[in-house]
């Protein structure tokens, strides 16, 4: 009964435009997703979904410029340079990626993100994204999910025509990564600063991942006000350092997900996964 109250809370909460506060996202994420309970937990969210989206969802794509080893050495990554993964380097020439875009925004794909390895040169990218806007009309919106860059870079940003950012706090920055939280963090002050929007799931989720360390994580994206939030799991590579470690079960993925759904409520309307 307890954990039925909960949800009922939580989604009275979400429908009455409030986040959700850290205990009772720790309890949502506690409760067992094979239960009937879990079962009730995932159709509140469905249910929250419908008011905020309007029974509506949009196609996302994402186009990769770059393929080449990075020396962060993500312990999730396969293009850690350590691991020896990626022998050959390849990157798409302007005229392949507008050809890309054109595609998607002629199948009707909302969102569109232009992702790179973290030491791309952002300026070429922003002239990319001039390019793009110039060349592809539409209603789809362009975004980039690239390395960290600050308030200077975003506003060339927006006067190329961008939109939006992905961009987190992983989970295990710092300890999985190489990267400083803080500077993350600067990042994401530089994109709340902005007219950009952001994009910040709960990432990459694994079993190894406390339900404490995914409530942070996820209030960290409504304290950068991140329009779009959820969760993405950690695909096991086997050869990187967290390449062992099993796959998150799909139930599990599910509840994390319909959880972000209630705690978010309309502060972030978009849920991705």
């Amino acid at each position: 009964m307890e954990n039925r109250r909960l949800i009922d809370e939580a989604k009275a909460s979400a429908l009455a435009g409030k986040i959700l506060d850290r205990e009772r996202i720790i309890a949502l994420l506690n409760i067992d997703p094979e239960t009937e309970e879990g079962e009730l937990l995932g159709q509140a969210a469905r249910e929250v979904a419908s008011v905020v989206c309007k029974d509506r969802a949009y196609l996302w794509a994402a186009i990769g410029l770059d393929y080449r080893a990075c020396p962060m050495d993500c312990g999730f990554c396969s293009l850690g340079a350590s691991w020896g993964f990626v022998q050959d380097e390849v990157e798409y020439s302007d005229e392949e990626v507008i050809a890309q875009v054109r595609k998607f925004a002629g199948d009707g794909v909302r969102w569109i993100v232009l992702r790179t390895t973290q030491f791309y040169d952002l300026y070429k990218l922003i002239a990319l994204a001039q390019k793009i806007k110039k060349a592809v009309p539409g209603e789809y919106e362009l975004g980039v999910n690239v390395g960290e860059f600050d308030e200077e870079i975003a506003q060339r940003m927006v006067e190329a025509g961008l939109e939006f950012v992905y961009h987190s706090v992983r989970l295990g920055e710092g300890r999985d990564t190489k990267f400083d939280p803080r500077e993350r963090m600067a990042t994401l002050n530089a994109v709340k600063n902005s007219p950009l929007k952001l994009v910040y799931l709960v990432e990459p989720i694994g079993v190894e991942h406390s339900n404490e360390e995914m409530a942070d994580c996820f209030l960290t994206a409504m304290k950068y006000n991140a329009v779009v939030t959820g969760g993405m799991e950690r695909v096991p590579v086997k050869g990187t350092p967290l390449g062992d470690f099993p796959a998150l079960p799909e139930r599990r993925l599910a509840q994390i997900v319909a959880v972000t759904r209630l705690a978010a409520g309309f502060h972030a309307p978009d849920i991705c996964v």
